[in-house]
């Protein structure tokens, strides 16, 4: 056994631990507290982007609500011009008139050229394939001709030969709509003249073809089911109702673009209110303590 001094000498030599305090460079935490840094975005460009739904929505329904105002004030127009007593066609007419009298009821007495009818299609009409008849009315005078928008037939009576009835003779009178000329889509390919193909009412060029006036007048009927059905079976065109055909549906727009301003206008407050994920309450020290 060790004596008791020996003991003693051996404890005394050991050296203590160093402590981190020892060193003179040692900052501890509460002379420097970290920064809690949130570590990525809460919100990026597609913030912005899903803020502009609901304002573009919002102005195109406030765009369509002005074009509601504008079409039925349109269509008051030419109701209001329907219920009017027909007039006598004048001999000559000026095109850039024919604006303050589109869909004036009218009539005009002549003899129809069937030597120079045209067909438009192809149409559809109670889902049967066929054409729309042009045939130039040609009046007392010279340079008086109009083109008549006869109506309807189906395609079995392309040949004039195949629908004798639908080729009235004499003199006769029609009793139709005048109208502006319409309007070529992007979508409709061109006439084709040379081979008397058309595919939309060209009333310049078809004037220009057939000596007539730039004047389009669309020959109407009394609504009349079994008439229809005699006339389609005969091969007689199928003239329009004296009605205005204009399409308005802004009322659905309106719904349509309001309603998506609304629910995309929710989903942006739900993503503003909504708290950051956990992978975005992850912190870190602004400070190397290594």
């Amino acid at each position: 056994p060790k004596c008791p001094s020996c003991r003693h000498l051996s404890q005394s030599s050991r050296r203590p631990k160093a402590e981190p305090a020892d060193d003179p460079n040692f900052m501890s935490i509460v002379d420097n507290p970290p920064n809690l840094v949130r570590a990525g975005r809460r919100h990026g460009p597609g913030l912005i982007v899903l803020a502009l739904i609901p304002i573009t929505a919002f102005a195109l329904g406030t765009w369509q609500v002005q074009r509601l105002d504008w079409k039925s004030k349109l269509i008051a127009k030419f109701e209001d011009r329907l219920v009017r007593d027909p007039l006598p066609l004048p001999p000559y007419i000026d095109p850039t008139a024919i604006h303050d009298f589109d869909y004036r009821r009218i009539y005009a007495t002549g003899h129809f050229r069937h030597d120079q009818e045209m067909l438009i299609g192809p149409r559809m009409h109670d889902g049967h394939d066929g054409y729309l008849v042009i045939t130039p009315l040609e009046r007392e005078g010279d340079g008086t001709t109009v083109l008549v928008n006869r109506g309807w037939i189906a395609k079995k009576f392309k040949k004039q030969a195949d629908r004798p009835d639908g080729l009235p003779k004499g003199e006769i009178t029609v009793e139709g709509l005048l109208r502006e000329p319409w309007k070529k889509n992007m979508f409709t390919p061109d006439n084709s003249p040379q081979t008397k193909e058309f595919y939309f009412p060209d009333v310049v060029e078809m004037a220009n073809l057939t000596g007539s006036q730039a004047v389009w007048v669309e020959e109407t009927m009394d609504p009349d089911l079994l008439k229809a059905w005699d006339w389609e079976a005969r091969g007689i065109p199928i003239g329009r109702a004296a009605e205005v055909n204009l399409r308005n549906n802004h009322t659905q727009y309106i719904f349509t673009w309001y309603a998506l301003a609304a629910a995309t206008s929710i989903m942006l407050w739900m993503v503003v209110k909504k708290p950051p994920a956990d992978i975005a309450r992850r912190v870190r020290q602004n400070k190397d303590w290594s």
